[in-house]
């Protein structure tokens, strides 16, 4: 019987690497304050990303590696403090107070499922556990209240807006605001400043993300919010085809010229499986993000099927991800989100290893 002493502790938890890295915890100093009482233990570990899977998985290999080691072992506490460091520093000129990750998700063209990924990969990363927001900043077509279920506008919260609510995600749009049969014919410095009331006037409160569905293209829109708050990335949505392909490589390089980290590509619509018979047919060909992906050096997040069920999951303002979650169509979005979360946790590593650095 060892035993447990702080260096023994500290050179187990050695053995537990960080999803989505090739350290361990130890090593990138994630393991802070260790206490011992008497057969009892508890420890911080300090993330650089508050994402709920890492959470998860780390608490997990942990207690299993300390209890290998440790068979007389009682009660093993960890706790994973609010990073100040990472993401949108309240200090930092732009920032949104308490909200941790801004994340634009972007697309080339449009016609690729953009809003659908976005609301899926949004509920994905709350049934995760994380605190999530999405802000419709699709001007000119924002669908993203039909798609979360709810239409009626959200009521006012002191000097601002309490965003609307559901399926565990909160969200604004411009669509509460403007008639549904009203055309968005707006210049550039009318969207600009619409974006800015959305995240502005909005109480978001505690996030660990926010998504914004960004419109197609790269205009005015993509410029107004890299200009309005610090990003922590951007993510293209393409379909397998080259033309859509070809429009994701001008939004990737806008992105690079306003100086936001590309945190990956999800490829959609990849391929259709028969219900009845289970054969793969590759409407769209398959594969082009992933291709693009390694070319580029960006990470791949994922593929997500065409199926009826993801179009009526919009249609009806119940996502997939929500109506159906053991769905393979779901656990595609749950797998994306789980990368997403480990892609932001390694890009905030970076910048905190940048910033001792300099």
């Amino acid at each position: 019987m060892s035993e447990i002493t702080e260096p023994l502790i500290l050179e187990t938890l050695k053995q537990v690497i960080e999803p989505g890295l090739s350290d361990d915890i130890v090593s990138l100093g994630r393991v802070k304050n260790i206490k011992i009482d008497g057969k009892d233990i508890s420890f911080e570990v300090a993330l650089p990303s508050p994402g709920a899977p890492l959470k998860s998985e780390i608490t997990r290999l942990s207690k299993e590696t300390l209890q290998r080691r440790f068979p007389e072992i009682g009660k093993i506490k960890i706790d994973f403090p609010v990073p100040s460091t990472v993401g949108n520093n309240p200090e930092q000129s732009g920032a949104l107070p308490g909200v941790q990750n801004i994340i634009a998700i972007s697309s080339g063209k449009g016609g690729v499922g953009k809003s659908t990924v976005s609301v899926n990969l949004a509920v994905a990363l709350a049934k995760t556990g994380a605190s999530v927001g999405l802000l419709d900043a699709d001007i000119y077509g924002p669908n993203i209240p039909l798609m979360m279920g709810i239409k009626s506008p959200p009521a006012p919260k002191g000097e601002k807006i309490s965003p609307a609510e559901n399926h565990g995600v909160r969200f604004i749009s411009m669509a509460f605001f403007v008639p549904e049969d009203t055309p968005m014919i707006w210049r550039g410095p009318m969207v600009h400043g619409a974006i800015q009331q959305l995240i502005r006037d909005v109480a978001w409160g505690e996030l660990d993300f926010l998504l914004v569905d960004l419109p197609p293209g790269t205009g005015d829109a993509q410029l107004s919010i890299a200009q309005i708050v610090p990003l922590t990335g951007a993510v293209i949505v393409t379909t397998p085809q080259e033309v859509s392909l070809l429009d994701s490589k001008k939004g990737l390089a806008m992105f690079k010229k306003v100086n936001v980290p590309i945190l990956g590509i999800i490829e959609n619509m990849s391929y259709f499986e028969c219900p009845h018979c289970h054969e793969t047919t590759e409407i769209f060909s398959r594969g082009g993000g992933r291709l693009a992906a390694e070319k580029l050096d960006i990470r791949f997040l994922g593929e997500v099927p065409i199926d009826p069920a993801i179009r009526i999951g919009g249609d009806t303002g119940k996502p997939i991800v929500m109506a159906d979650p053991s769905s393979p169509q779901s656990l595609a979005f749950i797998q994306i989100a789980k990368n997403l979360t480990e892609q932001v946790a390694s890009k905030n590593s970076e910048k905190i290893s940048l910033n001792i650095i300099q």
